[in-house]
């Protein structure tokens, strides 16, 4: 790899010879800007404001704009001559824990090559250091005219530098926060815990930028005259109120079932799902189908019973027993001609008795005349 930039790490008397790598590469596509018309590419030119013409990039300078308009030339060795003990050394100012640094401000990266042999020993004894401390150097460096912050960490076998922002270049969150008091209910937390749990951990490398690729088919299609097909909208339902703790249940499940967790068939047929309703009773004790309800009741209704029955019903309770007595009263006035059939039936088992008494006495008289002859 290039390195961009050639200097020294200031570790305390230690000077630790180095070479500066980009660690991190753009791959994002870039385009140019064309004259739909004719297709030709639109370039931007150098001009003077005041001669209006085309200017070099060796005639070009420096200079700062006052709050006037006046413009104050600054030359390189204008800047060259100002006090900046980091323009070619990144003199390590303080060791402090990694949480210590708000990645609000991680900036560039970097790695640091040690340049040449002699500086293989201290190179290594630094990166050592940074191990068994668990922290990170923060040094300040100048590069590309200014001077900077940064952190210094091992990454693998290689120390690394982090560009940091100045503290007063961090913003403050002034009215980026929800304007009204919003309150999560323990149910709400609950469920996110389970999907941050279901989500669990993903490997880094597998992550890649599908829009870029999408660009490049794109372009690829164009290229070689394919027509483009339009690809579908995804409506997320942005700006919708939606209820909270369906989506979170929701995503609980889609995330399962993404991972290969869980039933299968859990939560295809939510939708489908059956309510369950009480069976209510008609005024005659039969469901709304017109089925009887069941035995007891039927045992409830009836005019007689033994004495096991009217153990059973003394044990049950007063609201029953008067509603059975109500049915029985009712049932005896609607059907007249049933309890007549019931006394003459009664009649006919009296008469059946009466004559099996005598029938059995003649029986019995016959053996005892016998006898007594």
């Amino acid at each position: 790899m290039r390195s961009i930039w050639n200097g020294a790490i200031s570790f305390g008397l230690v000077s630790i010879p180095i070479k500066l790598v980009n660690a991190t590469e753009n791959h994002s596509i870039h385009f140019r800007q064309i004259h739909l018309a004719d297709g030709g590419r639109i370039r931007y030119r150098k001009v003077c404001e005041l001669d209006e013409e085309e200017v070099a990039g060796g005639e070009i300078g420096k200079a700062y704009e006052d709050a006037d308009g006046t413009m104050i030339p600054i030359t390189d060795e204008d800047l060259a001559q100002l006090p900046l003990p980091t323009a070619k050394t990144i003199e390590i100012v303080a060791f402090v824990p990694a949480d210590e640094i708000d990645p609000l401000q991680m900036d560039a990266a970097y790695y640091l090559s040690a340049n040449g042999v002699p500086a293989a020993k201290p190179y290594t004894l630094l990166r050592e250091a940074l191990k068994r401390s668990n922290k990170v150097a923060v040094a300040k460096y100048a590069l590309r005219g200014r001077e900077r912050l940064g952190m210094l960490r091992v990454v693998d076998d290689v120390i690394a530098m982090h560009g940091l922002l100045w503290p007063d270049e961090i913003r403050a969150p002034e009215g980026v926060a929800p304007d009204s008091d919003v309150t999560v209910r323990d149910a709400e937390l609950d469920l996110a815990d389970a999907l941050m749990d279901t989500l669990g951990e993903v490997d880094m490398d597998s992550l890649h930028d599908d829009y870029r690729e999408a660009v490049e088919e794109l372009i690829a299609a164009k290229a070689s005259g394919e027509a483009v097909q339009p690809a579908e909208s995804d409506d997320s339902g942005g700006g919708k109120v939606i209820d909270l703790i369906a989506a979170l249940e929701s995503s609980v499940r889609a995330a399962k079932k993404s991972r290969g967790e869980g039933d299968e068939n859990e939560g295809e047929n939510e939708g489908d799902m059956a309510d369950v309703h009480p069976i209510k009773k008609t005024a005659s004790g039969k469901t709304a189908s017109g089925r009887a309800t069941t035995k007891t009741a039927q045992q409830k209704s009836t005019p007689k019973s033994t004495g096991t029955k009217k153990k059973s019903t003394a044990s049950t309770s007063s609201p029953a027993r008067k509603t059975a007595q109500k049915q029985k009263k009712t049932t005896a006035k609607s059907t007249p001609s049933a309890s007549a059939s019931s006394k003459s039936s009664a009649s006919a088992k009296k008469q059946t008795s009466s004559n099996a008494r005598s029938t059995t006495k003649k029986k019995t008289a016959a053996p005892r005349k016998r006898a007594s002859a």
